[in-house]
């Protein structure tokens, strides 16, 4: 069947999505990306990125109209001969991964994809998910083929680890796997082959060893404070020219929308028997309770009016998603007079203010996020910092 378009990008106007569409795009494939957000469409398609992603807007200003183009219409499905879905798994409010989400994408889109198309899940899938869509696509009695090639890139380097990280690609079959190479070859030479089992683990395990790793840190951290100490100071001495340390984090808030939910998805898969994953969860999501209840203890909190600094869920970025700020915020309000927030790049918050009415009328500040913008802060009333941001953590 002759298609028209290269890749389209189901999902495609979203963090994962679009600086993929942009990639590919920007390397001469013919991409369409179709989502149901039709504000993020409007942006896309009159060259204006939804979401900051560093250098993303100066690529999506030289393939919009051109090689890149966005959609709502499903029917656009049709007309590319691989098809990139980006629809993760979500999880409820109860931390149950739903498995069956991908899945359900898959069959809304029974009538519009078509004999001789690659059908590439993209997003992290709960174990199995892969041989459920296989069968799925089985149903249709469509020559479609399925393959699963996790994205790898953290936000804010997208456009850059498109290009310079490998690439996992797993199928059932050699000719499928082939498809799959010669499609992300675009973008980078080093494939790594896997099945698609191994395939959805290596992805669930990379988010998960991240994630422990952090609560790894923020543990040692309240230790550290717990005794009058400064967690900063003891890395910056025990990671200095020793290899064996040098991965040790800084602490902070662990959150975003990958980390936790791709924990208890694998814990999930083990039949909930993951102490160290569920151990992680309640240090990291603990440490805002860690903060005020250290607060309350030497400031008289009722009384003070807090500043939060940063509600984005990692420096330098704009996604407030599942981000722990607005977690502390929402404690603060029952513990403190008043909470005030600030957020330089965060633009979907109505009730951010100022960085100087917040700094001008608050009695305490807390580093949430350690955006750039916070580095030469210049103020006589206290700032909580977890992250050293100026080499040393102050938490009292």
């Amino acid at each position: 069947m002759e298609f028209s378009q290269d890749v389209v990008i189901v999902g495609g106007c979203g963090h994962v999505g679009l600086p993929l569409g942009l990639a590919f795009a920007d390397r001469g494939l013919k991409v369409v990306l179709f989502d149901v957000n039709a504000d993020a469409v409007a942006k896309v398609a009159s060259g204006t990125m939804p979401f900051g992603e560093e250098g993303a807007s100066e690529v999506l200003s030289r393939v919009a109209g051109d090689r890149l183009h966005a959609s709502t219409d499903p029917l656009v499905v049709s007309t590319a001969e691989s098809v990139v879905i980006v629809i993760g798994t979500p999880v409820d409010e109860h931390l149950n991964p739903d498995p069956t989400a991908v899945s359900r994408a898959v069959e809304d889109l029974r009538d519009v994809l078509v004999d001789g198309q690659l059908l590439v899940l993209r997003s992290t899938l709960y174990p199995g998910t892969t041989a459920l869509v296989e069968a799925i696509v089985a149903r249709m009695s469509k020559d479609i083929a399925v393959a699963f090639c996790p994205e790898r890139i953290a936000e804010g380097k997208a456009m850059t680890e498109l290009y310079e990280l490998p690439q996992i690609v797993s199928s059932r079959d050699a000719a499928t796997l082939g498809r799959a190479e010669k499609l992300f070859g675009n973008l980078t030479s080093q494939m790594v082959r896997m099945e698609p089992e191994e395939a959805e683990l290596a992805k669930l395990f990379t988010n998960t060893w991240r994630y422990i790793r952090f609560a790894i840190a923020n543990q040692l951290f309240m230790i550290a404070n717990d005794f009058g100490l400064d967690y900063e100071r003891i890395r910056s001495g025990l990671t200095f020219e020793y290899p064996r340390a040098s991965d040790l984090p800084g602490a902070g808030f662990a959150a975003g929308p990958c980390l936790l939910k791709d924990t208890m998805q694998l814990a999930a898969f083990n039949n909930n028997n993951f102490v160290l994953g569920h151990a992680a969860m309640m240090v990291n999501e603990g440490l805002p309770l860690y903060l005020i209840s250290r607060i309350e203890n030497c400031y008289p909190l009722s009384d003070m009016t807090v500043g939060l600094l940063g509600m984005a869920f990692k420096p330098e970025s704009d996604d407030i998603r599942d981000s722990l700020s607005y977690k502390l915020k929402r404690i603060l309000r029952y513990k403190a007079r008043e909470v005030l927030c600030h957020d330089p790049h965060v633009a979907v918050d109505p009730d951010l203010l100022p960085l100087e009415e917040v700094v001008a009328r608050s009695d305490l500040l807390v580093l949430c996020t350690p955006h750039n913008t916070y580095r030469q802060l210049q103020t006589t009333v206290p700032v909580i910092d977890i992250w050293g941001r100026d080499g040393r953590s102050f938490v009292p």
